[in-house]
Order: structure tokens, then sequence, then C-alpha cells
């Protein structure tokens, strides 16, 4: 099949549009024709090379679409199924028999190894030389994707396909941290470091939640004033003082129950730990330069504290997403006002609106 995809072709240069032929589906395998596909943080850094995914590549992870065709033995999707594109997993090690598929012990070889697990790559420039592919199982900045039964969702065809792909990695982060990680309850008090799309995300499943004191803390009012919109009680700006003293202040000098750190700023998971109560527990979803290290206070940690990292949310897909759709249709989980739309064609300005921070979360539309 012939498609046209966005290429990385090297450390940290703009996306370029090209056309390349697409393998038909393997046993276990799924095209999807793209009809989105969200621009995330993760897709930069890779362009830039922060983990090492092999170049030249097709990225793109947050895809949404059609059902083209399957492979033989694909039983969870059929043609013309809606489909929201999702982290890949191998299904078979024991993380992901726990029904921990964020944690699979093949996660770094699922989804960033630029090839299925085999080594070869179902995409191929028209002189036949390989392209290095399955970003996340998908590599969905292209016209069509190649996934596997195990990292496509299903979603009700009355959902918006143009606004889902984002469901696939960074909002069901955000929310998921909330929801399925920390499992706060109702009732409970939360501070979320980063305004972004993912941290914006987790203020929505903590109103999803009950949560009763949500804290957003971010550099930029605008979108401290979002987050408002979406459920914050409290907003702080990080550069107007101490913002440990000032959501200590919130809650009376106890801390907070929980904390979220998007940013992967060390100082600011050491303000976000050091922002815990007694007991209190903080998640990191931000995603470092690999070697990146913080300095915490092992006395606070020693009475209750804890840090712990969270992949993807926690996520078993196939039944968080559909209920992320559902609570979206019902008009509990906003996410669409996180969201900006750009042609495909647009790509470059997608990422450059997003790097500026003038856009929270780019989607990429395909006609």
């Amino acid at each position: 099949m012939q498609i046209t995809a966005a290429l990385t072709e090297t450390e940290g240069a703009p996306f370029t549009l090209a056309p390349l032929s697409l393998d038909d589906p393997r046993p276990g395998e799924v095209v999807v024709k793209m009809v989105s596909s969200g621009v995330c943080h993760t897709d930069l850094i890779v362009r830039d090379q922060w983990y090492p995914v092999p170049l030249p590549a097709v990225l793109g992870h947050e895809g949404a679409g059609v059902v083209e065709a399957v492979g033989d033995g694909v039983t969870l999707a059929a043609p013309g199924d809606h489909v929201v594109l999702t982290f890949q997993s191998c299904g078979s090690c024991r993380t992901c028999l726990q029904g921990r598929p964020a944690y699979c012990d093949q996660f770094f070889a699922c989804n960033f190894a630029g090839s299925r697990l085999d080594g070869s790559t179902p995409l191929h420039r028209e002189s036949g030389d390989g392209v290095h592919g399955v970003f996340f199982g998908q590599s969905a900045f292209a016209t069509y994707a190649l996934a596997s039964e195990r990292n496509v969702v299903k979603v009700d065809p009355a959902a918006p396909l143009e606004l889902l792909g984002p469901l696939g990695c960074g909002i069901q982060t955000g929310a998921g941290a909330v929801l399925n990680s920390l499992k706060a309850p109702a009732g409970s008090s939360i501070a979320i470091f980063g305004a972004g799309s993912v941290g914006l995300s987790a203020v929505m499943g903590a109103v999803v939640a009950g949560c009763t004191t949500i804290v957003a803390v971010d550099l930029n009012d605008q979108r401290l004033e979002l987050a408002k919109e979406v459920g914050a009680t409290h907003v702080i700006n990080g550069a107007a003082g101490d913002t440990v003293a000032a959501l200590q202040d919130l809650t009376g000098g106890l801390g907070l129950d929980f904390t979220v750190d998007t940013t992967a700023v060390p100082a600011v998971l050491r303000q976000a730990a050091d922002a815990l109560n007694q007991g209190g527990t903080c998640g990191l979803i931000g995603a470092a330069a690999l070697g990146t290290e913080v300095s915490l206070d092992m006395s606070s940690l020693l009475f209750g504290r804890s840090v712990r990292g969270i992949v993807e949310g926690d996520s078993v897909p196939q039944l968080f997403i559909p209920k992320l759709v559902d609570l979206y249709q019902q008009g509990r989980f906003p996410f669409d006002k996180l969201i900006k739309t750009y042609a495909f064609e647009d790509i470059n300005q997608a990422v450059e609106d997003s790097e500026k921070g003038t856009t929270l979360k780019p989607v990429l539309t395909f006609a």
C-alpha cells in the first residue's frame, strides 16, 4: 500500500512528508486509515534523540482512525471499526499477564525500537530501503498506520475521531495517573505541577475522582485560567513565590494527599515531593532525558511519603479509553478544550506552536 508519512530523517530535523510503502498486515496486525493523530512531547524528544530511537523513522503515537484491513487471527477489530491507537505491549510477560501492560518487560522494544520485535519494519521508501516504523506500535504520522490487535482500541462510532487520538497516550496518562495509579478518593487533595495537556487531563481526572482541593501549578497564567475552567479549585503561578509554602497554606499546614509532576524538571519534582502530607504520594509522569537525577529529603520520605513513576496512567487501554470517551460524551471530561487541529501538511507549524506553548495539544487531521 502506498502512503504519505512525516519522516524524521535526522536528529532535530523538521518533519518532511514523503511517499512510502506499507506492508500488508501479518497475523495479529491491523491497518488503520488515519483520521487524526496527536502531537505528543514524546514525539519531539525522540526527534531530538533524548531516547535512542533509530532514524530515519516515522513517529506519531496518538492515532485515531478507521480499520482498513486485518491480518489472520485478529478477532478484536474488523474493517470499518472506529479505533484509537495506543501503546504496544507484548501480552505474554509477567506484567502483561498481571494486567499491567504499561510496565511490559519489553516496553522499550515494543515502543522505541523502530521495528517489530523480530527486527523488521513495515515501511519502505520507493527505492526499497527500509524506514524505521512501528513507533509505539503504530507510527501514526502517516495517512495509514500498521498496528497490532493489542494496541487498537474500539470506540463508539458516534464519538469524534478527529479529537480522540490523544486519548491513546497523553490524556490517558494524565487522567489515569489520578484515577488508576494514585486512586485519589473523593474528598482528597491533589496538586498537579504543569498545566499542559497531560496536567490538565490530570485536573479533569481529579474532578471525576471527586477530589475537593485541586491545585494547578504553572508559570503560564493563561494555562492556569484554563485549569480553573476544567475544574481546578486553586491555581498557583510557580514564579510568584514559595510554591511549597503556598500549598501548605491551602491545606492548613498539613500538605497534600497527592501530587503529580508532569514537568520532568528536577526542582519541580522536589517541590511536588516536599508538598505532600505524611502518608502522601507523588506521581512522576514527566519524561526527562536519560540519566536525569533528582535530590529528595530522606527524612521527609521516612514519614510515609512516597514518590512513584507512572507510565500511561497505569491503563489497560481497552478498558480505560472507552471510559474516557463515555465521560467526554456525558460532558464530564471536556478534553476537547485542550485541542487545536492542524492539517497533516502543517505538522511543523503544529510542532512549533506546541514548543512555544501557544497550543496545548496539537492534533493533525488527515483529509
